[in-house]
């Protein structure tokens, strides 16, 4: 995470202190093509050598992915809540699943580079997801022995599993390890499409207007925004309190009670697709881009766990404007998702 320099805090030490005259400490400011060096695109998607990639598997879990059949009631499936149409997200404020959900649906675009899941890090690995949602029953309400039982009743499933995992026994080739790889890796390969902001950045410089430069600039700079929201996921996947969850909503303290500054914190997410994934927060409170720029500009609530990189931004109406202007130069073009047959 970027941290601005405490220029006046320099400044005090060099008026008072009776040392010696002190060298000069003052570095340049990045340059523009500087910033945008470091939101550039990795060329390949990193797959843990415990899960490498196979097109088998991934293709399985691609089916599992949209196969309601997952779920307890046979209703709901995993692309219920990450809609491709809707940039992997839901749409609404709330998950909607089995029962009555209390967070907001995370998209799962660049999730390959995500070290820890979920708004409070409670899943260490994308694969210890997968059967969070699945056995919870407020979400997809089944069990792991049903979800086994179901899968190896249907021929076209044993044979994908089998495909995607050679060399193993009938009885032993549908399992939950599978599962959670076989989704894994389908999902790793969910990745942003190209946005103007990356043909800006490779170039082109009538990807972006001019109130999207400036609000690049603000962005990096007076905003604040690129403290946590950096690199090509535009995010650092650290957690904060920025000032809006409710007492009771702890976030990450739930993991970690004892920690302040992790009471209310929840993770920072990316800013991939941003315009098409209105509402917004972990618990989708604030309906537009609009708001969330006026709650970061107030500050939102002043309390001990609130990040010391939270603080009221003075932003102008017209800066707030560059600032939007720039968003939605993050989202790429939707393009054709075509579902999977599923086995029967």
């Amino acid at each position: 995470m970027r941290r601005f320099i405490p220029w006046f805090g320099i400044l005090v030490i060099v008026l008072f202190c009776a040392a010696a005259p002190q060298p000069d400490t003052n570095e340049p400011a990045p340059t523009i093509g500087e910033l945008k060096e470091l939101y550039r695109r990795p060329e390949a998607i990193p797959f843990p050598p415990e899960n490498t990639y196979t097109e088998a598997k991934a293709k399985l879990g691609r089916t599992l992915f949209f196969d309601p059949i997952m779920s307890g009631p046979r209703t709901v499936s995993c692309s219920s809540c990450h809609n491709p149409t809707l940039s992997w997200s839901d749409g609404v404020r709330v998950a909607n699943g089995s029962g009555r959900m209390q967070l907001h649906t995370p998209t799962i675009i660049d999730v390959a580079w995500v070290p820890v899941l979920g708004w409070d890090g409670k899943f260490p690995s994308l694969e210890d997801v997968a059967f969070g949602p699945l056995l919870n029953p407020d979400n997809m309400n089944n069990t792991e022995a049903e979800i086994i039982g179901r899968l190896t009743r249907i021929p076209g499933y044993v044979e994908a599993f089998a495909q995607a995992f050679p060399g193993l026994k009938p009885d032993e080739v549908v399992s939950r390890g599978h599962i959670e790889q076989a989704l894994a890796t389908f999902e790793r390969t969910i990745v942003a499409s190209k946005a103007p902001f990356d043909r800006w950045i490779e170039g082109d410089e009538t990807a972006i207007g001019p109130s999207a430069k400036r609000g690049f600039v603000l962005f990096n700079g007076k905003a604040g925004c690129a403290n946590c929201h950096e690199g090509p996921s535009f995010s650092d996947f650290s957690f904060h309190d920025i000032g809006i969850a409710n007492e009771d909503d702890i976030g990450r303290a739930r993991l970690f009670p004892t920690s302040v500054k992790l009471r209310h914190a929840f993770k920072v997410p990316t800013l991939r697709d941003v315009a098409r994934r209105a509402p917004y927060m972990h618990d989708g409170s604030l309906p537009t881009l609009e708001a969330v720029i006026d709650e970061y500009n107030s500050g939102g609530i002043d309390r001990p766990s609130r990040s010391q990189l939270i603080q009221p931004l003075g932003l102008t109406a017209a800066e707030k404007d560059d600032l939007i202007a720039f968003l939605n130069t993050l989202t790429g073009e939707q393009t054709p998702f075509e579902l999977p047959v599923l086995p029967r």
